[in-house]
């Protein structure tokens, strides 16, 4: 691509960061359960993605393989929405989302392996740092802590950022053929729907997880549709377009600013005070993920953004 278009790409990528950082916010705002909110996120999102894949995006030249690929990231996506949300529920919107978002530590870490994404010596540097950040976050001994469950958010975070850096390496690589975004984004949605429904039935309550709840709760519901709108579909399809285009580091810094953003919606909005040991990780696990971003790859030896775009 030319560096014209390489910044359009990096520009949609970064809008649909901004939008999509509002989706904790809205979900707070839902008062639903995790596992009802995910899925109806997914569920509310469907009809407007068949929609807009008739009308404007029959132009899909992707084999069934690769479209079994995006369904299968979606299928990924289902416990990573599942973690996040209950993350969300035991740590606030903020910190959960920052930790979600350390996925650039091990994406690099896979591109790296994958795609010959060659980090440098950075992220050597950033782990350690991260999980002393983490342990901050955590509450241990701190009287202080904000959050229901400070360690069970934790847990759920990084639970969290495991299986959305598998969805994102996996999304990735699911549309080599660049057909249109929309049509990508709503095999994914569909996988994540269905995986979010199976869990909804699964006896998670020993970890703190309620079943689903399919009473349509207003205004519950209402800022899951929403939320569904305006994240799932307008934010993921400027996602689903950047990814194939962009170097992985390159999306990655692009999606890191929803954290950042994420975090400042939580105090603004909801009020959300992290302790002063809590907000001491936060800046280490930011700082580290910035890190990473600006230095972790450094060389792309395999040429991998022309070779799978």
């Amino acid at each position: 691509m030319s560096d014209i278009s390489d910044r359009k790409v990096m520009s949609i990528a970064l809008l649909g960061a901004v939008a999509i950082s509002f989706a904790p916010i809205f979900y707070m705002f839902s008062e639903v359960n995790p596992v009802t909110g995910a899925f109806f996120r997914m569920f509310y999102a469907l009809p407007l993605l068949f929609i807009i894949v008739i009308i404007f995006s029959k132009n899909d030249n992707r084999t069934k393989k690769t479209r079994l690929i995006a369904f299968s990231a979606g299928l990924l996506m289902a416990p990573d929405m599942l973690a996040y949300f209950s993350a969300m529920k035991f740590i606030g919107v903020g910190i959960a989302t920052l930790i979600g978002n350390s996925q650039v530590i091990i994406v690099t870490i896979v591109s790296w392996k994958l795609f010959g994404e060659k980090p440098n010596p950075a992220i050597l540097f950033s782990l350690p740092v991260v999980l002393f950040g983490l342990f901050l976050i955590s509450g241990i001994s701190d009287a202080n802590a904000f959050g229901t469950n400070p360690v069970k958010g934790v847990i759920f975070g990084i639970a969290a950022a495991i299986f959305y850096s598998t969805f994102l390496v996996i999304f990735r690589f699911s549309n080599r053929e660049l057909a249109p975004a929309a049509n990508v984004q709503l095999d994914a949605t569909l996988g994540a729907a269905l995986g979010l429904f199976v869990l909804g039935f699964m006896p998670l309550s020993s970890i703190s997880i309620a079943p689903i709840n399919f009473e349509l709760i207003w205004p519950g519901h209402g800022w899951i549709i929403i939320l569904a709108l305006t994240c799932q579909v307008a934010g993921w399809i400027a996602i689903a377009f950047a990814l194939p285009r962009l170097p992985a580091a390159h999306t990655s810094f692009a999606v890191l600013l929803q954290p950042i953003l994420s975090l400042i919606w939580g105090v603004i909005l909801l009020s959300e005070n992290p302790s002063i040991k809590q907000t001491i990780g936060i800046f280490l696990v930011l700082l580290s993920i910035m890190a990473v971003t600006i230095f972790g790859t450094v060389e792309d030896r395999k040429n991998t953004p022309s070779e799978i775009s």
